[in-house]
């Protein structure tokens, strides 16, 4: 954890492009109040083969202007081709975007080509090949493996290859186990890496809900846990104060650990991230990283 003890902590929190005006609204609402806690940056996230494009970019356009916040959209490859994307990214460059989030991202249903892209490191190539450094890049990481790959080996070499494509700086996938997020570290310090990897914070609020993202992305949901939200059935209050605790305890960790900061996936709510900020005893004033 030597590396990542040296960056200073970047906090940030993750949004949806919402399908109604309602949604928008809401959102809208949310973004600014978790302005107040000056994050490093908002990211937007974009569907898969590119199918809330319009939406990801109405929703970036909105935070920008309705707050000082960095705004980093998320882009994924897959099923794009390179006009497609270089399309997305002069569209950014002329909207003062500086941030983005490269991803493969999962094949749209029903599609059998993945397109001109085949991975995540492909495009971070071409961002650096048609932009060079206007972006800052971040790219994804996977503490327990990602579910598509053949092995904890060929995983990491996967990982690598996209920062030697050019990334700044990753984000993981959530984990409820602390100890698979420094054994990744370690893993990447041992292969040479040096950037800060930032551990993606998931509340807790829905058993089902979360049983269902979790079963679909790979992550572990530990069996005392599960069993826990079990018994919990359908008592939401409950269940609420329980993942405060836990994703709190396990945040205390990551931070004492050296963890390079915070990626909340808000699911566009401010009080289940916010419950656990306060519970961290974070200033409502911290610094995020220059990017």
């Amino acid at each position: 954890m030597e590396t990542q003890r040296r960056y200073p902590k970047a906090f940030s929190f993750e949004f949806f492009p919402p399908k109604t005006s309602e949604g928008a609204a809401k959102l809208l609402t949310v973004s600014k109040q978790l302005s107040a806690l000056e994050p490093c940056f908002f990211s937007v996230t974009f569907g898969a083969g590119g199918s809330t494009r319009e939406r990801t970019l109405t929703t970036v356009r909105d935070i920008q202007q309705h707050t000082q916040v960095d705004v980093a959209p998320h882009l994924s490859c897959i099923g794009s081709t390179r006009e497609n994307i270089l399309d997305i990214l002069n569209t950014y460059r002329e909207q003062g975007v500086r941030h983005l989030v490269a991803l493969r991202g999962d094949m749209p249903s029903g599609m059998v080509e993945a397109g001109e892209f085949q991975y995540a490191h492909e495009l971070v190539s071409f961002i650096r090949e048609k932009t060079g450094d206007h972006f800052f890049i971040e790219i994804a990481a996977y503490p327990e493996f990602h579910p598509q790959a053949s092995s904890a080996e060929a995983d990491l070499e996967h990982f690598c290859n996209k920062v030697k494509a050019g990334a700044d700086a990753a984000l993981t996938q959530y984990f409820y186990n602390a100890d698979a997020y420094f054994k990744f570290v370690d893993d990447c310090e041992s292969a040479g890496l040096d950037l800060p990897i930032v551990p993606g914070i998931m509340p807790i609020t829905n058993h089902k809900q979360l049983a269902r993202f979790s079963d679909a992305c790979g992550a572990e949901i530990p069996r005392w846990i599960r069993r826990r939200l079990e018994d919990y059935g359908d008592d939401s209050q409950s269940i609420q104060a329980f993942g405060t605790e836990v994703v709190t305890q396990l945040c205390e960790r990551l931070l004492a650990g050296g963890a390079p900061g915070l990626h909340f996936y808000s699911m566009n709510r401010r009080e289940p991230s916010m419950a656990i900020w306060d519970a961290l005893g974070l200033a409502h004033d911290k610094a995020g990283r220059n990017t």
